[in-house]
């Protein structure tokens, strides 16, 4: 890679190249709302998605250490990192199907962002919460897909490289997530 290659390179992949830890306080601060708002919607709880979020960038910056200038310039930041979130999120998942289920009064009642306002707080969970407990119902390929898709805004290549799929059944788990959310949703 010679010079002018690097001038074109985005802001973060750069950053990373100039110098690591720098750099990856730049990946970081540009993606960690979408890794977190991804989470929050697979996971559906505030405390996993901060676990979730936390975990995914303490293994982005394990491996990008290992990484040599050559990889560190093709890579596809936002993919890479919610490649990692769903890897961690499926294992998560599978531990817990293996565990009996929590006794439920230990569960906190209400998970509350503390920088937000009242309003806004009592707005995002009565949408939130809505939109959680349709997404829940759908199949897990539809549900991840439909986050991708229209919560995080991910276009349908990047979807596909996330979840090393053909676009085209991207497309179909999206289509079918929605059309059954709509069911869902004038059903209650």
């Amino acid at each position: 890679m010679d010079v002018s290659d690097i001038a074109c390179l985005d802001p973060v992949r750069k950053a990373l190249l100039d110098d690591l830890d720098e750099g990856f306080a730049e990946l970081y601060g540009a993606h960690r709302g979408v890794v977190f708002s991804t989470a929050l919607r697979l996971s559906g709880r505030w405390a996993d998605a901060e676990d979730l979020t936390a975990e995914t960038f303490l293994r982005a910056y394990r491996a990008v250490a290992g990484y040599d200038h050559g990889r560190i310039a093709e890579l596809r930041p936002r993919a890479w990192l919610l490649t990692i979130l769903m890897n961690i999120w499926r294992n998560c998942a599978r531990a817990k199907s293996r565990k009996p289920p929590p006794d439920l009064q230990d569960e906190p009642v209400d998970t509350v962002d503390p920088r937000e306002g009242v309003e806004e707080a009592a707005e995002r969970r009565e949408t939130g919460d809505e939109l959680a407990g349709l997404l829940a119902l759908l199949p897990e390929e539809q549900r991840v897909a439909v986050v991708l898709r229209h919560v995080v805004d991910l276009p349908v290549s990047e979807i596909a490289e996330v979840l090393n799929m053909p676009q085209g059944t991207v497309k179909s788990h999206v289509s079918r997530g929605l059309k059954r959310l709509r069911a869902l949703g004038g059903a209650r």
